[in-house]
């Protein structure tokens, strides 16, 4: 499918690059999905694929773009992950997707993954010009995740991070940083599960992709709510993906949230654990409940 670099600006004056996809011809203006990736990825992780996907059965467009402070996106600190920031930004896409002459501005869906699939949930909610929200795997409560990935014996050390960390950036010293995976999952990690591991160590041999994220992001997790406001994406219609044996963002925690939406909602269990989404017959299965659930609510 045509593929094109662009890029836009943020309310805060940073530029975020990305591709704009369309079908091969389209001779109207298209509905437009707006996605991002999640916990430090970059949108050649798979983005294209599924913005490849959609575009190839739908009469739609997508703006995949990269997170502010990774890839090809500008932000200082790199690597740092303020979630309010990369939610305010999705809500800039949409103004940039909207000022395009190849998309109808009233036909706008969103689309994240997992930590970008819980800041779908905050958007949804909060800005009215979303028609149509997909959250795959989502980090939903920052607060239940954080205590269930890092063990308690281990919090204490990291609050003492997050202090040193603050206290060293008053200092005018560089922000700290950690791995995001590790391949021992009982050293410091932001994401210390071995399918985190396995998936982004393969990533980093074949893109840009470095494995190191700001202590402050990791502070910052921990207080993250986007599904405060579930209940408030309604009536926009909601697909949530949640992945059956999800150790990262677990299962049960983004069902917990999905009970608290309201209708008109849609629930999708897929195999597997969480980066199981992506890959080959999931992927199929899981791409393909995505554009149905597209061609109902943003392409009908």
């Amino acid at each position: 499918m045509p593929r094109k670099d662009v890029s836009f600006k943020t309310s805060d004056g940073l530029t975020l690059k990305g591709w704009f996809f369309t079908p091969e011809s389209s001779s109207s203006k298209l509905p437009c999905l707006v996605m991002a990736h999640g916990w430090s990825a970059l949108k050649e992780m798979d983005l294209d694929a599924f913005a490849e996907h959609f575009t190839s059965k739908l009469a739609i467009s997508c703006l995949v773009y990269d997170n502010r402070c990774f890839g090809d996106s500008e932000g200082e600190p790199r690597h740092e992950i303020i979630p309010a920031l990369q939610q305010a930004d999705y809500s800039d896409a949409i103004t940039y997707a909207q000022s395009r002459d190849e998309v109808n501005p009233d036909k706008i869906g969103i689309w994240g993954s997992s930590y970008s699939g819980g800041h779908v949930l905050l958007v949804g909610a909060v800005d009215r010009r979303v028609k149509s929200v997909l959250s795959q795997a989502p980090l939903t409560d920052g607060w239940a995740n954080f205590n269930r990935l890092i063990r308690c014996d281990f919090a204490p050390g990291l609050n003492q991070m997050f202090q040193q960390d603050r206290l060293a950036r008053m200092a005018g010293e560089k922000p700290m940083t950690i791995p995001v995976v590790h391949e021992n999952p009982m050293e410091t990690s932001a994401l210390p599960t071995p399918d985190s591991y396995t998936f982004f160590s393969e990533w980093e041999k074949k893109s840009n992709w470095k494995n190191e994220v700001t202590v402050k992001s990791v502070e910052l997790l921990r207080g993250n709510d986007p599904s405060h406001h579930i209940h408030h994406i309604a009536p926009t219609p909601l697909l949530m993906t949640v992945a059956e044996s999800d150790v990262l963002t677990p299962t049960d925690i983004a069902l917990e949230a999905y009970s608290r939406a309201r209708e008109p909602k849609q629930l999708h269990i897929i195999p597997g654990g969480h980066f199981d989404a992506y890959t080959g017959s999931n992927f199929e299965r899981n791409a393909g409940c995505q554009t149905e659930f597209l061609k109902k609510t943003l392409c009908s």
